[in-house]
């Protein structure tokens, strides 16, 4: 009887648990209590005889119930990150990606360890689930013989009963739930959703088939001058609309607006939805060179495996030197060949001689003075798109602008390594994620500025937007929008803008986007394509 019992805590435990874990971190006030699968797969396995079959059917059934629960943890981190439901059909390649972001934060013993311990875990709940699950002996008291099959068939009974009103009744269907059955059913919407992908998919470049070849004048409002599109990781608008981050960040913006109107600079301010939250940046990287809405692997791939021009190709044909500036990126790219730059710098050939941030491979002042290089160097215009990724959790440790004519080959950070809390205490503690997310952005935007009044010049617009929002459960933020500042010396190039709906000065309007990233290609290429005064 004890073990029956037993069998049934743990059971319901582990399919409730993901449950009870987001109802904490929400704050919901009714967590589910029974779980109906539980009863029913623990009350059917009480009443089947001890034969070796049933005895064999406890490990399948054991390693599913725990398959179940490890889907549901992860798909309640997908939600609390990334701001969406975890899909099987596309996710799994995010593995590799969470495996780099550990060695990143934690170094490999402590991922490898890590590792070990959650496969010893899953392994033992495995083989514990199965111990009890397993149909007990008939020959055991005669108290046992009597309860045990009565407790089973009243727990299924109980398990429809309660099911059954549930449907009917609020009450008591947010107590008595489903999860497994309510986990397959998602995942089998995604999966039959992926499958139509593609067509809609095909739908979308057959109705934009974007080639900007017969544009007159292409890129001609520009004069030849530079473009860089730079994107600051996890700078959504709730880094200044959220009063916490807010505190942080528009003092270092509205001081920035202050020191370009001296310094002779001009700044307008929009914001655009980005087609990702809490990470995948090469979503919104994708969306706004193609033109496209790229909310899943999917459909990026699908991109790249098509002919669709982007803005690389729009600048390449109006004359331009065609590059990408991206340092997160530390193996081999191979998109960066089909997008089609014809220079891409990454980690292992940027001349980086300083420390990794965790995480962050090279500090944001770094990349902005190895950009200025870039552009110093220039004897053709160029189209430069640039990320900077000072502003990637964990947020630590958050470094001191250091004199520009310091930065060099980057060995001036080194005293800065170790700054700030370890990862893995950082992790568990929001309030403080919180604090280093405002300040990581405050130094992103700083440097920003600074590069600006140094380096800008009169041949080079600046385009700085948010790839995305920071994680949800960092800042309770569920829209999508980013800010988009954009920096000239010539106040002319900024009318287009305003005309678009930004507005001048470092902070957008309040009001939420209706302009998305997908918009930005073929509004930009028109609205710069223009002989000058038409």
């Amino acid at each position: 009887m004890i073990r029956l019992v037993s069998a049934w805590v743990l059971v319901n435990g582990l399919f409730l648990a993901p449950a009870w874990l987001s109802a904490a971190l929400t704050g919901a006030p009714v967590p589910p209590w029974l779980s109906v699968e539980a009863a029913v797969l623990v009350g059917g396995m009480a009443l089947l005889p001890r034969r070796p079959w049933s005895r064999a059917l406890a490990w399948p059934l054991a390693a599913g119930v725990v398959l179940v629960a490890a889907v549901s943890f992860a798909d309640l981190v997908f939600r609390a990150s990334l701001g969406r439901a975890l899909d099987l059909s596309l996710d799994l390649y995010l593995l590799d990606a969470v495996y780099r972001l550990a060695l990143g934060n934690t170094g490999f013993l402590r991922t490898v360890l890590g590792i070990g311990a959650l496969i010893a875990l899953v392994g033992l709940s495995v083989l514990l689930t199965a111990w009890l699950l397993t149909p007990t002996s008939r020959d055991g008291s005669d108290r046992d013989r009597r309860l045990v099959p009565r407790f089973a068939t009243g727990m299924l009974a109980a398990a429809v009963a309660l099911g059954l009103v549930g449907l009917g009744v609020p009450a008591v269907g947010n107590r008595v739930v489903a999860p497994a059955a309510s986990l397959l059913l998602d995942q089998a919407a995604l999966f039959r959703s992926m499958r139509q992908e593609r067509a809609v998919f095909a739908a979308d470049l057959a109705s934009q088939p974007r080639r900007f070849a017969d544009v007159s004048g292409l890129f001609s409002s520009l004069e030849g001058r530079n473009v860089v599109v730079a994107y600051i990781e996890s700078y959504g608008t709730a880094a200044i609309e959220d009063p916490q981050f807010a505190a942080v960040t528009r003092p270092v913006l509205e001081a920035a607006a202050a020191r370009f109107d001296t310094a002779g600079l001009h700044i307008a301010t929009g914001r655009l939805a980005s087609p990702t939250l809490g990470g995948q940046s090469w979503y919104a990287h994708g969306t706004m060179l193609s033109g496209l809405w790229l909310e899943n692997q999917l459909r990026y791939e699908l991109l790249l495996a098509s002919e669709r021009e982007t803005l690389v190709d729009d600048f390449r044909r109006a004359g331009y030197r065609t590059a990408t500036v991206m340092p997160a990126i530390t193996m081999a790219w191979p998109q960066a060949t089909r997008i089609g730059y014809d220079d891409v710098y990454t980690q292992p050939t940027i001349p980086y001689a300083g420390p990794p941030f965790y995480w962050v491979t090279m500090p944001d002042q770094f990349t902005w003075s190895f950009l200025a290089g870039r552009l110093r160097e220039a004897t053709t215009p160029l189209f430069v798109e640039v990320g900077m990724v000072s502003s990637h959790a964990p947020w630590i440790p958050v470094l001191p602008i250091v004199d520009w004519d310091a930065v060099g080959d980057g060995a001036v950070f080194t005293p800065y390594r170790l700054d700030g809390y370890p990862p893995e205490e950082l992790w568990w503690d929001v309030a403080v994620l919180r604090e280093g997310y405002a300040r990581s952005l405050a130094y992103s935007l700083e440097a920003m500025a600074q590069f600006a009044e140094r380096y800008l010049d009169e041949r080079t617009l600046l385009i700085v937007l948010g790839d995305h929002q920071a994680a949800p459960w960092v800042t309770g933020a569920s829209g999508a929008d980013v800010p988009v500042h954009v920096i000239t010396t010539d106040p002319t190039l900024l009318e287009p803008f305003l005309e678009w709906g930004f507005r001048p000065g470092a902070l957008p309007a309040p009001e939420p986007s209706t302009a998305r990233m997908d918009a930005f290609r073929e509004w930009f290429v028109l609205a710069f394509s223009r002989a000058p005064g038409a």
